[in-house]
């Protein structure tokens, strides 16, 4: 089969700020499959650019595949951009075959079908031995019904085929990196840079969270063979960031140490940031140099709210003093702090900011993020807010940037500059400008110092959109 792959672009300000651009691992997982399968595959980043939907277009139609296989990472909020930009599609190639995935279609599959009669198939979950299957069945003009893990349109009904089975060995699909040119890719400051995944799932219960749903089980790549692809690919590609892409990589800390210490082996001189949980940092106080050997430089601490009784709503499994340890460990070792915040999970009221404030003090993170409450029927917090107000009905914006639920008790614009104090004040404190002009370590200055470059667009960026761009409505209808 002729296959085009479409990583459509994102207006969200994670892909548009940093002006620097991360390689789709997601789909390049699926074209890995595709290409040892024997089909004639390409992959169109039209993040790169990005190009405009006219440009997409003239490109496939250039291209003239016989399926289109379309998913973006920003799942939801990317979905009404991927809805119209199919819907232009086929109405200029009506034998055109358009396979959609990634988280949302997953969950929304039935919807998508009866709302999107230019979709033909949905894959749900894990793709990789799902896609081959499905394109063999399409070559060969079978019907469908026998492939795991799909939906699709038959005449007027909707069909559902048996969840696929869980990919147990995340080693033996490997990644189509030559779909891409490596040397496009940036981050971190013009590092030449790709997303990678070590493990799959988290074994944690977050209500908010649905990557669990998602994945079904924590899962992880063989570390040798791992650390050997991060080898390989700094060695003959000359990528020095690797930005891990895991919910939760240092879930096992055997399996972790093993990773770590084969890194270290291959002697590189690489950056790695990603994302794990403090209570993970705070078990491997004993091993955080190894971390920091390895080459991880930030990790991203989903510490979501600063408030016990929150903490508990939500089953985040920490607590804070827990979390202000992992902070510290962290420094001890060189390593960056990223927290996260979620400010909205309760309706909140102005000594709610003051304490938080006051709190992320204590905490002294090196960096912040502040996050909205972005709700999703699959997870179980969708349940307990799901009597909760909408006032922004776009979902381009339902992207945890952009504040989406009602609160009773402030209006949006109070709580805006609620969170952009708090951020400009944590940014701002003597601590962190020492950090990010004078301390010693070379590269936590500089990931200090380019972190506060981003955060200084992102802010001109977030103000501009909420008070001159986004359209919130009052008295609109519950999340349900």
């Amino acid at each position: 089969m002729r296959v085009l792959i479409l990583n459509p672009p994102h207006p969200a300000i994670g892909s548009r700020i940093p002006r620097e651009q991360l390689p789709p691992l997601g789909l390049l997982c699926i074209g890995g499959p595709l290409l040892d399968a024997g089909h004639d595959v390409t992959l169109l980043d039209a993040e790169l650019g990005p190009l405009s939907d006219d440009e997409i277009i003239d490109r496939v139609l250039k291209h003239q595949p016989q399926v289109l296989l379309i998913g973006h990472s920003g799942s939801t909020s990317a979905h009404p951009m991927i809805a119209e930009l199919t819907r232009n599609i086929r109405a200029i190639m009506p034998k055109l075959i358009i396979v959609y995935g990634g988280v949302f279609p997953t969950y929304h599959f039935d919807d998508i079908l009866r709302q999107e009669p230019q979709i033909d198939v949905i894959v749900r979950g894990e793709g990789e031995a799902t896609v081959p299957k499905l394109m063999d069945a399409l070559e060969r003009g079978d019907t469908l019904d026998t492939i795991e893990g799909i939906a699709y349109r038959d005449n007027e009904n909707i069909r559902q085929t048996p969840s696929a089975t869980m990919i147990e060995d995340l080693d033996a699909y490997r990644i189509g990196w030559e779909l891409v040119d490596l040397k496009q890719y940036s981050y971190y400051g013009s590092k030449q840079a790709v997303v990678i995944q070590f493990s799959r799932g988290c074994p944690h219960l977050c209500n908010y969270c649905g990557q669990r749903g998602f994945w079904a089980r924590w899962r992880h790549r063989n570390p040798q063979k791992f650390a050997q692809e991060i080898a390989w690919l700094h060695r003959t590609h000359g990528v020095e960031l690797f930005n891990l892409a895991d919910e939760n990589p240092t879930v096992n800390k055997k399996v972790w140490r093993e990773l770590c210490e084969a890194i270290i082996a291959e002697n590189l001189p690489i950056t790695i940031i990603g994302s794990t949980r403090a209570d993970d940092i705070v078990r491997d106080a004993d091993i955080l140099h190894l971390y920091r050997q390895a080459g991880v430089e930030r990790f991203l601490l989903g510490m979501e709210n600063t408030d016990e009784a929150t903490l508990k709503t939500i089953r985040k499994g920490s607590n804070i003093s827990t979390d202000r340890e992992a902070i510290r460990l962290l420094r001890q070792h060189g390593i960056l702090s990223l927290v996260t915040w979620v400010t909205d999970f309760e309706d909140v009221k102005d000594r709610d900011f003051v304490r938080v404030l006051k709190q992320l003090f204590w905490y002294d993170p090196d960096q912040i993020m502040s996050l909205y409450v972005t709700l999703h029927r699959w997870t179980q917090y969708y349940t307990i807010a799901s009597e909760r107000r909408v006032i922004d009905l776009d979902q381009r914006n339902w992207d945890y940037k952009h504040q989406v639920l009602e609160t009773r008790n402030m209006k949006p614009w109070r709580i805006f500059l609620w969170v952009k104090l708090i951020e400009i004040i944590l940014q701002l404190r003597p601590k962190a400008l020492w950090r990010s002009l004078f301390q010693p370590d070379q590269a936590a200055r500089y990931g200090m110092s380019w972190y506060t470059r981003m955060g200084r667009r992102v802010l001109i960026h977030e103000c501009w959109n909420f008070f001159f761009r986004d359209r919130r409505i009052s008295n609109g209808p519950t999340l349900k």
